[in-house]
Protein backbone atom coordinates (compact mmCIF):
# COMPACT_ATOMS: atom_id res chain seq x y z
CA UNK A 1 0.00 0.00 0.00
CA UNK A 2 1.73 3.17 -0.97
CA UNK A 3 1.69 6.51 0.54
CA UNK A 4 -0.97 8.71 -0.58
CA UNK A 5 0.89 12.11 -0.01
CA UNK A 6 2.43 12.89 -3.38
CA UNK A 7 6.19 12.65 -3.78
CA UNK A 8 8.68 15.31 -4.36
CA UNK A 9 12.45 15.30 -4.07
CA UNK A 10 14.27 18.13 -3.04
CA UNK A 11 17.51 19.20 -1.73
CA UNK A 12 20.82 17.37 -1.74
CA UNK A 13 22.66 14.93 -0.25
CA UNK A 14 26.26 13.61 0.61
CA UNK A 15 26.12 9.82 1.44
CA UNK A 16 28.71 6.74 1.21
CA UNK A 17 28.19 3.27 -0.07
CA UNK A 18 28.13 0.63 2.25
CA UNK A 19 30.99 -2.70 1.38
CA UNK A 20 28.03 -3.99 -0.45
CA UNK A 21 27.10 -0.93 -1.93
CA UNK A 22 24.23 -0.18 -0.77
CA UNK A 23 23.15 3.56 -0.50
CA UNK A 24 20.99 4.66 2.25
CA UNK A 25 17.63 6.79 0.70
CA UNK A 26 17.19 9.73 2.75
CA UNK A 27 14.64 9.71 5.27
CA UNK A 28 12.07 12.79 3.38
CA UNK A 29 12.60 10.89 0.41
CA UNK A 30 10.87 7.63 1.78
CA UNK A 31 7.24 6.67 1.64
CA UNK A 32 5.19 4.12 3.37
CA UNK A 33 5.63 1.25 0.81
CA UNK A 34 8.48 1.59 -0.67
CA UNK A 35 9.82 -1.91 -0.27
CA UNK A 36 6.76 -3.28 -2.29
CA UNK A 37 7.87 -0.80 -5.77
CA UNK A 38 10.60 -0.82 -8.02
CA UNK A 39 12.38 2.37 -9.51
CA UNK A 40 13.96 2.08 -12.54
CA UNK A 41 17.85 3.37 -12.39
CA UNK A 42 19.70 4.33 -15.53
CA UNK A 43 22.70 6.34 -16.51
CA UNK A 44 21.87 9.96 -17.66
CA UNK A 45 24.19 11.37 -20.89
CA UNK A 46 25.07 13.76 -18.53
CA UNK A 47 27.57 11.45 -15.98
CA UNK A 48 24.63 10.58 -13.50
CA UNK A 49 22.27 8.01 -12.29
CA UNK A 50 18.80 8.76 -12.91
CA UNK A 51 16.59 7.59 -10.06
CA UNK A 52 12.49 7.15 -11.28
CA UNK A 53 9.94 6.40 -8.38
CA UNK A 54 6.85 4.42 -10.05
CA UNK A 55 5.00 7.22 -11.22
CA UNK A 56 8.00 8.49 -13.36
CA UNK A 57 8.71 5.66 -14.39
CA UNK A 58 5.02 4.77 -15.47
CA UNK A 59 5.12 8.36 -17.58
CA UNK A 60 7.86 6.95 -19.38
CA UNK A 61 6.69 3.20 -19.48
CA UNK A 62 3.33 5.40 -21.37
CA UNK A 63 5.58 7.81 -23.70
CA UNK A 64 7.53 4.42 -24.78
CA UNK A 65 4.66 2.33 -25.52
CA UNK A 66 3.37 4.96 -27.69
CA UNK A 67 6.94 5.13 -29.72
CA UNK A 68 6.36 3.75 -33.19
CA UNK A 69 8.57 -0.18 -34.18
CA UNK A 70 9.45 1.68 -36.95
CA UNK A 71 10.34 4.34 -35.78
CA UNK A 72 14.82 3.84 -36.01
CA UNK A 73 15.56 6.70 -33.55
CA UNK A 74 13.38 6.09 -30.88
CA UNK A 75 14.48 1.98 -31.03
CA UNK A 76 17.52 3.04 -30.78
CA UNK A 77 17.24 5.40 -27.69
CA UNK A 78 15.56 2.64 -26.08
CA UNK A 79 18.18 -0.27 -26.67
CA UNK A 80 20.81 2.22 -25.57
CA UNK A 81 19.00 3.58 -22.28
CA UNK A 82 17.36 0.74 -21.08
CA UNK A 83 19.88 -2.44 -21.76
CA UNK A 84 22.42 -0.51 -19.22
CA UNK A 85 19.07 0.61 -16.70
CA UNK A 86 17.96 -1.54 -13.84
CA UNK A 87 15.44 -1.77 -11.64
CA UNK A 88 15.50 -1.48 -8.00
CA UNK A 89 13.67 -1.99 -4.55
CA UNK A 90 14.53 -0.23 -1.30
CA UNK A 91 15.14 -3.09 1.58
CA UNK A 92 13.58 -2.02 5.17
CA UNK A 93 16.23 0.10 6.04
CA UNK A 94 15.57 2.68 3.34
CA UNK A 95 18.61 1.16 0.81
CA UNK A 96 19.12 0.25 -2.13
CA UNK A 97 21.78 -1.47 -3.55
CA UNK A 98 24.31 0.21 -6.94
CA UNK A 99 24.96 -2.53 -9.62
CA UNK A 100 28.70 -2.12 -10.34
CA UNK A 101 27.71 -1.56 -13.54
CA UNK A 102 26.11 1.67 -12.62
CA UNK A 103 28.82 2.99 -10.54
CA UNK A 104 31.45 2.23 -13.40
CA UNK A 105 29.28 4.04 -16.06
CA UNK A 106 29.23 6.96 -14.41
CA UNK A 107 32.29 6.63 -12.19
CA UNK A 108 30.67 6.43 -8.77
CA UNK A 109 33.67 5.12 -6.23
CA UNK A 110 31.79 5.24 -2.14
CA UNK A 111 30.36 8.80 -1.93
CA UNK A 112 27.95 10.16 -3.77
CA UNK A 113 25.40 13.14 -3.90
CA UNK A 114 22.13 12.54 -4.10
CA UNK A 115 20.18 15.91 -5.95
CA UNK A 116 16.58 16.16 -5.78
CA UNK A 117 14.65 17.11 -9.14
CA UNK A 118 11.13 17.45 -7.61
CA UNK A 119 9.55 14.41 -9.35
CA UNK A 120 13.17 12.28 -9.76
CA UNK A 121 16.37 11.98 -8.30
CA UNK A 122 19.97 12.07 -9.62
CA UNK A 123 22.67 10.06 -8.03
CA UNK A 124 26.25 12.04 -8.79
CA UNK A 125 29.72 10.88 -8.10
CA UNK A 126 31.21 14.16 -5.47
CA UNK A 127 33.71 15.10 -8.78
CA UNK A 128 30.81 15.06 -11.45
CA UNK A 129 28.59 17.02 -9.22
CA UNK A 130 31.24 19.61 -8.09
CA UNK A 131 31.46 20.98 -11.92
CA UNK A 132 27.79 20.90 -12.30
CA UNK A 133 26.60 22.48 -9.16
CA UNK A 134 24.70 25.58 -9.05
CA UNK A 135 26.75 29.06 -9.29
CA UNK A 136 25.69 32.07 -8.92
CA UNK A 137 28.78 33.49 -11.07
CA UNK A 138 27.95 30.94 -13.92
CA UNK A 139 24.35 30.16 -13.72
CA UNK A 140 21.46 33.00 -14.26
CA UNK A 141 18.87 31.00 -12.65
CA UNK A 142 16.21 33.52 -14.47
CA UNK A 143 17.27 32.37 -18.07
CA UNK A 144 17.38 29.20 -16.73
CA UNK A 145 13.61 28.74 -15.74
CA UNK A 146 13.00 30.68 -18.67
CA UNK A 147 14.70 27.92 -21.32
CA UNK A 148 12.70 25.38 -18.84
CA UNK A 149 9.39 26.74 -20.03
CA UNK A 150 8.64 26.59 -16.04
Amino acid sequence: MSDTRERYFVGDFRHTLDAKNRLSIPSKWRFKGDEEVEFVVFPHPSGYLMVLPPAEAEKLRKAVFEQQLGDDTAQKWQYKTFSQADSLQLDANGRFTIPEKLKQKVGINRDVVLIGMMTKYAIWSPERWAAEAPDETRDNAHELLKAAKV
